[in-house]
């Protein structure tokens, strides 16, 4: 059981990973098709798992305390994260700094509810392990999540949700936290003179401007992620960039004329050498 389940979880970690580099630095796109590929992975774990017979308890709490939360956690951190990234306010500093902060004041919240739990699975005690991660336990006097109650019962115990909620927010957590942190070194990097320049063109212009830059990979040599170059446009620019991914997939629904802006550019500048040429 444990072969397949690493074997598997390899395969996954992998597909995600190619995902993240197809998808180029676009967090929500990213987010998406990775949650299809845990989706699916999570569905193969519980057919596997449903046709073993005779499943000693051992196997069985190293099953529901490791293995399946692995998974699990990996799902509920890209939900999440899709859904901290969609909802994010415009590119704004102070806005951003205020709204990523909340949802890291979320993830503490959580980890001090839950102090008791972390502190038990961290430390590896196992103690209230026939409790927590065997199927025979089903008293939901012990239960914690709402979700267990229409959980599949041959796939769940009472606490492997919970093990994989604090594997998420651990997760996101240093996500946020790295995330606040590149707002700040850009505010530190960024001077009051950049404020002079405004951006007095269309929203729509400056996205698209932005996507062909970061597909270009003309910043840090490519590595920069799209939201980083976005809150930097919006910073030096002086303009809200607001919700960039939804805009970028508005552009992407055109009929005709994807790229308008950028058509424009290209058009007005070879005027510009014609008549410099003249």
């Amino acid at each position: 059981m444990r072969n397949f389940s690493e074997s598997l979880c390899n395969e996954i970690e992998q597909k995600v990973e190619s995902i993240k580099n197809k998808t180029s630095g676009d967090t929500i796109e990213y987010c998406y098709q990775a949650i299809i590929i845990i989706k699916d992975g999570l569905e193969k774990l519980r057919l596997f798992f449903s046709e073993q017979i005779n499943i000693e308890a051992k196997d069985e709490i190293e099953f529901f305390k490791s293995i399946k939360p692995k998974l699990t956690s990996k799902l509920i951190f890209f939900n999440e994260l899709y859904n901290i990234e969609r909802n994010k306010p415009g590119s704004a500093s102070k806005a951003l700094k205020k709204y990523y902060n909340k949802e890291l004041k979320k993830r503490e919240d959580f980890f001090s509810e839950n102090h008791e739990l972390y502190k038990y699975y961290n430390n590896g005690h196992q103690h209230l392990d026939n409790l927590y991660f065997s199927r025979s336990c089903q008293d939901i006097k012990f239960s914690v999540d709402s979700y267990y109650f229409n959980a599949d019962k041959n796939f769940s115990t009472l606490y492997d949700y919970r093990i994989a909620l604090l594997i998420a927010n651990k997760d996101l957590q240093k996500y946020l936290m790295e995330t606040i942190k590149i707002l700040k070194k850009s505010e530190c990097s960024g001077s009051s003179d950049s404020l002079s320049l405004k951006w007095t063109g269309s929203k729509v212009g400056i996205i698209e401007l932005i996507y062909a830059l970061h597909s270009e990979g003309v910043f840090n040599n490519g590595s920069s992620e799209i939201r980083e170059i976005a809150y930097s446009f919006g910073k030096i620019f002086n303009v809200e960039i607001g919700q960039f991914h939804r805009t970028f997939y508005e552009i992407c629904a055109r009929k005709s004329e994807r790229t308008k802006f950028l058509n424009s550019l290209k058009e007005n500048l070879l005027k510009r050498m014609e008549q410099s040429d003249e």
